[in-house]
């Protein structure tokens, strides 16, 4: 493994039905994911993706990757843009630095051609 290496990219199409079952998962019912009448005074048309979705779809991505050869230690990101009901997104990801039993991935996620996360990154402990 070496820096450059580009981890296999995660697309998931993020429809509300599944926005509905993280937030029963999550306990996050904020309004903001799932209520009409709550968005259009806002001036928004659709329901915003729970940003802890990002965490999950990463930790995903990652873990798929690595398999049974590493366990994921660290994953920070920042968000860029609002995603929203219906939006197809993708996770990518690059390693940067292997440090002896550490890797350090930097990552980004796309919605719909515009960066919806980033910077984020995450480090993960070789076994």
């Amino acid at each position: 493994m070496k820096p450059g290496l580009e981890l296999p990219p995660l697309e998931r199409l993020i429809a509300l039905p599944d926005m509905i079952a993280y937030a029963g998962a999550t306990w996050d019912w904020h309004r903001l994911h799932y209520d009409p009448s709550y968005l259009a005074p806002r001036g928004l048309d659709r329901p915003v993706v729970d940003g802890q979705v990002f965490g999950a779809l990463l930790a995903e991505q990652v873990q798929d990757w690595i398999g049974t050869f590493g366990v994921l230690r660290s994953l920070t990101f920042r968000f860029k843009s609002l995603v929203y009901a219906g939006e197809t997104v993708r996770c990518l990801g690059v390693v940067q630095a292997v440090d002896g039993r550490l890797v350090t991935i930097e990552h980004r996620v796309e919605a719909e051609g515009r960066v919806a996360v980033a910077p984020a990154s995450s480090t993960v402990e070789l076994r």
